[in-house]
C-alpha cells in the first residue's frame, strides 16, 4: 500500500498500480481506505481521472464517519484534484475546502497546506488568479519536498493562465531542476509540459513543440497515457501558432479532440475543436459540426476557452453571412472577459486579460458599420484593461517591500529583481477593481456638450481595424466615422517625431532635429487631424489614442487646448470628479538643478503648500490634495510601467506607491521626463493609475524634456490655472519651446 504513492512519485505508474492490485483484497477496514486514497492519487497521475474518482468514492463515506483524519484528508485531496483535472471545478472546490476544514480541526499543518495549495489550483482554473496566488502564499511555508515542487509547478500554471508566461519560465526552470535532482520523475514530466505551455504563450512555438515532445516521451516511459494526450494537444496548438492551416492539421485536430474527450480532458478537447473549426473556416469548409459539442465548455470552462469558443462561433456565423449571429457571439465572448477581469486587481493582469479577447474584439470592430457601433465595440474592448480602481487596503508586507526597494542600491541587481518580483506577487493577491463602466452614447453626448469648466468638447477616438486607422468623432450631438489611412504610416511618423523631440530636449539648437520635428508633425496633422477638422471645429478635443499614438506628443500638432484620455468612459468619469481637499503639495527631487527653483517660484503662488521631500511623506501628503506638483527626475519602465518612478530624496516614488492612496489629488503635475507614457494599448503607469483611482487631471510629458526650459513653462501654467483657467486651457496658454513639446493634459482637462 505504501509503495503505491512512492512509485507514483517516481513516475513508475505501472508498478504503482501493480502494487495496489497486490494489496487489494487483503487489506480491510481503515487500511483498505488508505489504499483507496493512494490508488486514487496514482490513477490521477496516470491521467485516468474517471477511474480515480471510482476508486476513491466508496471509501469516502466510511472515512467521514470514522476517526482517521489523515486518510480522510488524503482521500479528499486526491479526489478533489482529480475532479479539478476533470474540469468539475465546483465539486473539486467543495472536496478541497472540506479537506482544509478537516486538516485544520485535527491540526494537520502539512496536509492542510497541501489541500490549500490544491484549492489555489482550482481558483486558478476558475480564473481567480488573485485568490490563487494568495492561497499559494499561505500554503508554501508549510510544504517541503515533492509537495513544494508540485506547488511551484502549479504556481507556474497560474502565471501562464494569467498571461504572464515570461515570469513562469524561470520559475519552471528552477522547479524542474529541483524535481530532477530529487528524483521526482512524475513532476519532471508534468513540468516539461507546463514549460512547453509557457514557451508557446511567450511566442516561441518552435521551442514549445520540442519541449512538448520531451514531455510526451517522458509520459510514454511512465505509461501515463492520459497525459500523453495533453502533450499531443500542445503540439497541435504549436502547429496552429506556427501558421499551419492545412487539411492535415484539420484531420489531426479533429482526431485529437475526440481522443481528448474520451480521456476526460474536456477543456483540451474543446480547444482542439476550436482549432479544427478555425482551420476548416480558413479552408472554406463547414465548421458547425465541429463547434456543436462546445456548448458545455462555453458555459463552464475557463475564460480563455470560452472566449475562443465564441470567437470560432462568430467566425462560423460570419462565414454564412449571418452578421447578427456573429455579433451576438462576439458580445457574449466579451461579456465573459468582462466578468473575468472583475476578479483581477493588478493592472498587468487586467491588460493581459484584455489580450485574451483581442482577436474577438478585432472581429467586432471589423463587423461594426455605423459610428455608434464602432464606438461601442472599441469602448467595450478598452474597458477590459482600464477599470476604475478602489484604493487597496494597507498591506504591511507590500509597504515593507516598497520601502526596502527604495533603500536597495542599484548595484544590487539580484536583490532589486527579487524585490520587484515580490511586490508584483503581493499586488496580485488583492481584488480592488470596480466593474467595467460603459456609458451610453447619449450620456457621452450630454457630457461633451457641458460647457462647465472648459467649453464645448469633441471626442476624437482612434481605432485600428487590421492595418487601417479609423477615427470616431462625437461633436455637436452627432457621432461620425472617418477612415484615415494606414496605421503603419502613423507609427512611422510618431517614432520620427519622438526621436526629434528627444534630440531637442538635449540640444534646442539642433536644426536637423527641429526640421524633423516640423516635418513629422505636418505629416501626422495631415493624417490624423485634417480629415476630422469639420467635426472638431473650435471645440476642445478629447483625444483617445490607440497603439503607438499613446506615445505621441500631441502638442506638436495642436496649438489649442486639448486633453488625452485612455477611453471615452475614462474621460466621463474624470469629468465628473470634484475636489475633496483644499491643500497643495509641492515636492522636488535631488540632482535636478532647476527643480528647487521651480518649487520656490510655485511656493510664492501657494504659500501654504506642503513641501515634503521623502517618497513616503510625499505619498501621504498627496491624499486629499486639491493640487500636487512634483519636479524630479522621471524614469518610465518598459515591461512593467508601475515601476516607473520619480526620484525623491530617499529613493523612488513608484506607480505601485500611488495605488495605496486613499483619496488621490484632484490635479497632479508631474514635472519630469517620460512619465506620461503608456505601454502601447495599456494605461498602466503613473498617469493611468492616478486616473483610475479618481484623479481628474494629470499633466505629464510623453518625452524627455529640457530641464532649464521647464520652470518658466510650469510657472506660466500655474499662473493661468490660478487665474481660473482649466488645466487644458492653462497648458495651451503657457509659452512652449521645442524642448518641452511632450507635456500634455490627461483626463478631464
Amino acid at each position: 500500500m505504501n509503495l503505491v504513492g512512492l512509485l507514483a512519485a517516481r513516475g513508475d505508474i505501472p508498478n504503482a498500480l501493480a502494487a495496489a492490485a497486490q494489496a487489494e483484497g487483503i487489506l480491510t477496514g481503515e487500511d483498505a481506505d488508505r489504499l483507496a486514497a493512494n490508488l486514487a492519487g496514482a490513477l490521477a497521475r496516470a491521467g485516468r481521472l474517471a477511474e480515480a474518482h471510482q476508486a476513491a468514492a466508496p471509501a469516502l463515506s466510511r472515512l467521514r464517519s470514522g476517526g482517521d483524519p489523515v486518510t480522510l484528508m488524503g482521500l479528499l485531496t486526491n479526489l478533489g484534484l482529480a475532479r479539478a483535472l476533470h474540469a468539475d471545478l465546483p465539486a473539486a472546490e467543495s472536496l478541497l475546502a472540506e479537506a482544509v476544514t478537516v486538516g485544520s480541526a485535527a491540526d494537520l499543518q502539512h496536509q492542510t497546506a497541501m489541500a490549500r495549495a490544491n484549492l489555489a489550483f482550482v481558483a486558478s482554473r476558475r480564473g481567480n488568479f488573485s485568490r490563487a496566488l494568495r492561497l499559494y502564499a499561505e500554503a508554501e511555508p508549510d510544504l517541503t519536498g515533492e509537495r513544494l515542487a508540485q506547488t511551484r509547478l502549479d504556481q507556474s500554471e497560474t502565471l501562464i493562465r494569467a498571461g504572464l508566461p515570461a515570469e513562469a519560465r524561470p520559475l519552471l526552470t528552477t522547479a524542474l531542476a529541483d524535481a530532477t535532482a530529487h528524483g521526482y520523475a512524475c513532476d519532471v514530466a508534468d513540468g516539461l509540459l507546463l514549460l512547453a505551455h509557457a514557451e508557446l504563450a511567450d511566442g516561441d512555438p518552435e521551442r514549445a513543440a520540442a519541449t512538448a515532445e520531451r514531455a510526451r516521451a517522458a509520459f510514454a516511459a511512465q505509461e501515463r497515457t492520459g497525459w500523453m494526450l495533453l502533450a499531443e494537444h500542445l503540439l497541435l496548438r504549436a502547429r496552429w501558432a506556427e501558421g499551419d492551416r492545412s487539411t492535415v492539421l484539420l484531420r489531426t485536430a479533429s482526431a485529437t479532440a475526440e481522443r481528448l474527450e474520451r480521456g476526460g480532458w474536456l477543456e483540451a478537447s474543446a480547444e482542439a475543436r476550436i482549432i479544427a473549426a478555425r482551420v476548416a473556416l480558413h479552408l472554406k469548409r463547414p465548421a458547425g459540426h465541429l463547434l456543436t459539442p462546445l456548448s458545455r465548455a462555453r458555459m463552464t470552462g475557463p475564460a480563455a476557452l470560452r472566449v475562443a469558443a465564441y470567437h470560432a462561433i462568430a467566425l462560423e456565423h460570419w462565414a454564412r453571412q449571418d452578421r447578427r449571429g456573429a455579433l451576438s457571439a462576439i458580445w457574449s465572448g466579451l461579456h465573459v472577459l468582462e466578468e473575468h477581469a472583475e476578479a483581477l486587481s493588478a493592472a498587468d493582469l487586467r491588460a493581459r486579460a484584455a489580450g485574451l479577447g483581442s482577436e474577438l474584439a478585432a472581429l467586432g470592430l471589423h463587423l461594426a458599420r455605423s459610428a455608434r457601433e464602432l464606438l461601442t465595440a472599441e469602448e467595450r474592448q478598452r474597458a477590459l484593461a482600464r477599470r476604475p480602481l478602489t484604493s487597496r487596503a494597507s498591506d504591511p508586507e507590500r509597504a515593507a517591500l516598497l520601502t526596502e526597494l527604495r533603500e536597495t542600491s542599484a548595484e544590487d541587481g539580484h536583490r532589486l529583481d527579487d524585490l520587484e518580483s515580490q511586490i508584483r506577487t503581493t499586488t496580485r493577491r488583492h481584488s480592488v477593481t470596480h466593474p467595467a463602466y460603459n456609458p451610453g452614447i447619449p450620456e457621452l453626448i450630454d457630457a461633451l456638450s457641458d460647457r462647465d469648466g472648459g467649453g464645448d468638447r469633441a471626442l476624437l477616438e482612434y481605432v485600428r481595424i487590421g492595418p487601417e486607422l479609423h477615427a470616431i468623432t462625437v461633436s455637436g450631438g452627432r457621432p461620425r466615422r472617418h477612415h484615415l489611412g494606414p496605421f503603419a504610416e502613423a507609427m512611422t511618423h510618431t517614432s520620427l517625431l519622438r526621436a526629434a523631440s528627444r534630440r531637442l530636449a538635449a540640444d534646442p539648437d539642433d536644426d536637423q532635429a527641429l526640421s524633423a520635428q516640423v516635418q513629422a508633425s505636418a505629416r501626422l496633422e495631415k493624417l490624423l487631424l485634417d480629415p476630422v477638422q469639420s467635426a472638431l471645429a473650435d471645440r476642445v478635443p478629447v483625444i483617445a489614442p490607440t497603439g503607438a499614438l499613446h506615445t505621441l506628443p500631441w502638442a506638436a500638432l495642436l496649438d489649442r487646448p486639448f486633453t488625452v484620455v485612455p477611453s471615452a468612459a475614462s474621460w466621463l468619469l474624470a469629468h465628473r470628479q470634484r475636489p475633496i481637499g483644499d491643500h497643495v503639495v509641492l515636492a522636488h527631487g535631488p540632482d535636478l538643478s532647476h527643480a528647487a527653483a521651480e518649487i520656490r517660484a510655485l511656493h510664492r503662488l501657494h504659500p501654504g503648500a506642503l513641501t515634503p521631500r521623502r517618497a513616503e511623506d510625499v505619498r501621504a501628503a498627496l491624499n486629499n490634495a486639491a493640487l500636487a506638483h512634483i519636479a524630479a527626475h522621471g524614469e518610465f519602465r518598459d515591461g512593467n510601467a508601475l515601476f516607473s518612478r520619480l526620484h525623491l530624496a530617499d529613493g523612488p516614488l513608484m506607480g505601485y506607491d500611488l495605488e495605496e492612496l486613499e483619496a488621490p489629488p484632484h490635479v497632479v503635475v508631474l514635472s519630469a521626463c517620460d512619465l506620461g507614457r503608456a505601454e502601447t494599448d495599456s494605461v498602466a503607469g503613473m498617469v493611468g493609475t492616478l486616473l483610475a483611482l479618481g484623479t481628474a487631471t494629470v499633466i505629464a510629458s510623453v518625452t524627455p524634456v529640457r530641464d532649464e526650459a521647464t520652470p518658466p513653462f510650469m510657472l506660466a501654467f500655474h499662473q493661468a490655472l490660478a487665474a481660473g483657467h482649466s488645466p487644458a486651457q492653462a497648458l495651451a496658454a503657457a509659452p512652449r519651446t521645442p524642448g518641452i513639446t511632450g507635456f500634455q493634459c490627461f483626463g478631464a482637462g
